[in-house]
């Protein structure tokens, strides 16, 4: 623990132990003269702008004092000698840890009687703003968020010009002391769920945030392995979250990650896209029903198709078409299954081919295998049809956790259906719907909003886009 007191020696030594100093070479400590007084700083290599450190290096050491030794000493320099944007005067020890750790510098000297500056020119590596990779439009803007917290709150202000947007800071992890912001518009957001939500980041349990806003939504949500939905909304795109924002939502915004956590957040929620407001209301409405339709299809598709071939007896004479002409090699079941394993194999290998050669890795992987796999009998081709259809259909909507979820539920519902038939396919029917009835969202807010609790408007809003006023 850091000690700040009036004798310098005993302030640096205590810095230098706690910070370790002399084991880490990054970790700066640079000693200036000035007037008959000493002056010491403390800084973090590759965090702070260079010409500006230089700049105050040079200002400082023209100086006839550094402090008169009188209380308040600190916050007279500060305020006569350094024209640094923030500065703050301290001498608690954490908030000095957290605050170097964090790429400010420190200054002591035994001119400023017991007290510390923490003087904030950090410059963190950064890449420039550019489209969002994983929720792109055909129209709209092209900007998304990066990696740096400060970045990511200005593209939210840069649109939302309210004096009652409020961003509300939070130090989470005992070891890492993530910066994570709270944004929300106070008076429009459900101040009880901000509170709520507030508490339990700074009563968090965990260690640190290495995976960012993953490792957040760990710490916040309730462990319900088997349950496999989504806990919460991502997005890369600073438009969107200020549209959440706008109507009331509440943003998680994490240092060292590039997205931003939408909440509450509902099943509904994950079925919009940015696309549809960039379109008239009636296009909006129109491409929103349809990846609505198309994707909920994805858990039925296959596991109906199989209910049906099995028990052709109850199949109308115009539906015959359905029917394979050959059963192939290997059972249809293990079939389906063995397809939707393969789609997996594709997908990691494609994530782990470079980027020059996985498109075409993909697509032609895919056109090689489903076409030895017909010419030699392991598969017919309803299967590799349906099983196509599926995959193209889970990129109708942006999140991996759901689309893996619907994958969970139509892996359950093929094995129900072989094993119990129709009783099975009825029973996965409602595992399903107990999962989505006992999935509990952040702070408690209800998963199946507007649907439970009841909110007519709210969710005529979902299927059909309205133009706003």
């Amino acid at each position: 623990m850091i000690n700040i007191s009036g004798d310098l020696d005993a302030t640096v030594k205590s810095i230098d132990e706690t910070l370790l100093v002399d084991s880490n070479f990054d970790m700066i400590k640079r000693q200036i003269e000035a007037g008959g007084h000493t002056g010491v700083l403390y800084y973090i290599d590759g965090f702070i702008k260079g010409g500006e450190l230089q700049k105050l290096l040079m200002f400082l050491v023209g100086l006839s004092d550094l402090g008169d030794g009188q209380p308040g000493a600190a916050a007279r320099f500060a305020a006569v000698h350094l024209p640094d944007v923030e500065v703050d005067v301290t001498t608690n020890g954490d908030d000095i840890v957290r605050s170097v750790l964090g790429g400010c510098c420190l200054m002591v000297t035994d001119g400023f009687a017991g007290e510390a500056i923490v003087i904030d020119l950090r410059s963190y590596p950064s890449r420039d703003t550019q489209d969002a990779e994983n929720d792109r439009v055909m129209r709209g803007a092209r900007d998304g968020f990066v990696e740096t917290l400060i970045f990511n709150t200005a593209l939210i202000r840069r649109r939302i010009r309210d004096t009652r947007l409020t961003m509300k800071y939070i130090c989470v992890g005992r070891k890492s002391k993530t910066d994570v912001v709270v944004a929300y518009i106070d008076g429009v957001a459900d101040i009880d769920f901000v509170n709520r939500l507030s508490s339990q980041l700074e009563n968090a349990d965990t260690d640190a945030l290495p995976l960012g806003h993953q490792s957040l939504t760990e710490a916040l949500c309730r462990r319900q392995w088997y349950n496999p939905f989504p806990k919460v909304r991502l997005t890369e795109r600073p438009d969107a979250t200020a549209a959440h924002l706008l109507e009331g939502g509440v943003a998680v915004l994490c240092d060292t990650s590039p997205e931003a956590m939408l909440l509450p957040t509902s099943i509904f929620d994950f079925l919009q896209e940015t696309n549809d407001f960039y379109f008239p209301p009636f296009t909006g409405s129109y491409l929103r029903i349809i990846r609505m339709l198309v994707f909920a299809s994805t858990i039925f598709i296959t596991p109906l198709w199989y209910l049906l071939i099995t028990h052709s007896e109850y199949l109308p004479s115009w539906l015959h078409f359905i029917l394979p002409n050959e059963l192939g090699a290997l059972p249809i079941i293990v079939q389906l299954f063995l397809t939707e394993f393969a789609l997996d194999v594709l997908k990691l290998a494609s994530l782990t081919t470079p980027s020059t050669m996985s498109n075409s890795l993909s697509i032609i992987g895919g056109l090689l295998l489903g076409d030895f796999a017909i010419e030699t009998g392991w598969l017919v081709p309803e299967v590799i049809f349906y099983m196509a259809f599926t995959a193209i259909s889970n990129f109708t909507q942006s999140n991996y956790e759901l689309g893996y979820a619907f994958k969970y539920f139509r892996l359950m519902l093929l094995l129900l259906t072989a094993l119990f038939g129709i009783w099975g396919f009825c029973g996965g029917l409602i595992v399903i719907l107990v999962l989505l009835l006992t999935m509990k969202g952040v702070c408690g807010k209800s998963y199946l909003y507007p649907l439970i609790p009841w909110n007519g408007r709210a969710l005529g809003k979902l299927f059909l886009r309205c133009k706003k006023k």
